[in-house]
C-alpha cells in the first residue's frame, strides 16, 4: 500500500475502535478499492441492482424491496470462496420482524458474484477488519443486493426491523445508486439507545463501516423527491462473522 493509503486505513482502524463505526466518503472508499487498479467494471457491476428478485417475506408485511443475496468464506491467508447457496437467518433477538425463519432468497447471479468490483469489495473487508481482530483465523461472509423502492403512496423501509444489530462481528454498508430519493439517514446508536452519529450516504461507493458487536444502526425511511418518477436506494451490505465465534475477540 501507498503511504496515503496506508495512512487512511490506519486513521478508519482508530476511529472504529473509538467510536464503533466510521462514514467513509465516496472518494476515500474508491481510494481504498482502486489502489491496485481501476475499478473497470463498476458500471456493469452497478447495473445488476435491475435484475433482483422480490423479498417475499417483507411483502407479508406489506412493505416492498428487492434483493439477492450469497455467502462467502474467506481466510486469512487472502482466500475467498463462495459457498453453496443457502438461507439467510437470524434470531429474534437481532430481527424482531423476521427473526427465527429460514429466508430464501434468489441468488447473487455468477457473474456479479464473481465480478471484480465485488471481489475487491469482500478482499477489503476481510482485510481490514482482519486487521481489526487478528485472533480470527476466518471468516463467514454474508452478501446482500438492496433495492428500496418509494412509491406514490408509500414510502421506503431501509431497515424495517428499526434500529438493529445484525448479530455479527463486522458491517460495510456501501451506496451503489441513488436516483429521486429524499431521506435515508443513517444513525448509529449506544447499547443504551443514545445516538452517536448520522450520516446520510448520498454519491456511489459512501460507505458505513460498522462494529455491530458494540453498537446498533438504523435508517430511516426514504420518499420519493418527485412522486411521479421512478425512486430507488441501492446499497450492497456485507457482514463479516468469525467462524470461531470464541476467538471473535
Amino acid at each position: 500500500m501507498t503511504s496515503g493509503v496506508t495512512d487512511t486505513v490506519r486513521e478508519l482502524e482508530s476511529g472504529l475502535q473509538h467510536d464503533g463505526f466510521r462514514f467513509v466518503e465516496a472518494e476515500t472508499m474508491r481510494g481504498l478499492l482502486e489502489r491496485e487498479r481501476p475499478l473497470a467494471d463498476w458500471p456493469a457491476f452497478a447495473d445488476s441492482w435491475n435484475d433482483l428478485g422480490p423479498d417475499t417475506y417483507l411483502a407479508r408485511h406489506g412493505r416492498d424491496r428487492k434483493r439477492r443475496y450469497a455467502v462467502y468464506s474467506a481466510d486469512t491467508d487472502g482466500g475467498l470462496r463462495r459457498e453453496a447457496h443457502q438461507p439467510h437467518y437470524q434470531s429474534l433477538d437481532y430481527n424482531a420482524l423476521q427473526g427465527d425463519i429460514e429466508r430464501w432468497f434468489e441468488p447473487i447471479l455468477p457473474g456479479v458474484g464473481e465480478s471484480d468490483s465485488l471481489l475487491r469489495i469482500l478482499g477489503f473487508c476481510r482485510d481490514f477488519y482482519g486487521a481489526l481482530a487478528p485472533a480470527v483465523s476466518g471468516w463467514h461472509i454474508e452478501v446482500h443486493q438492496f433495492r428500496i423502492e418509494a412509491r406514490v403512496d408509500q414510502s421506503g423501509e431501509p431497515t424495517p426491523e428499526g434500529v438493529h444489530r445484525d448479530g455479527v462481528d463486522y458491517v460495510l454498508v456501501l451506496l451503489i445508486d441513488r436516483q429521486n430519493i429524499l431521506s435515508g439517514t443513517t444513525s448509529i446508536h449506544a447499547g443504551d439507545g443514545r445516538e452517536l452519529g448520522s450520516f446520510t450516504l448520498t454519491a456511489p461507493l459512501d460507505a458505513a463501516l460498522v462494529d455491530d458487536s458494540r453498537v446498533f444502526h438504523g435508517v430511516t425511511a426514504v420518499t420519493a423527491q418527485d412522486p411521479n418518477l421512478p425512486s430507488h436506494r441501492d446499497v450492497l451490505v456485507v457482514t463479516l462473522r468469525a467462524k470461531d465465534s470464541a476467538t471473535a475477540r
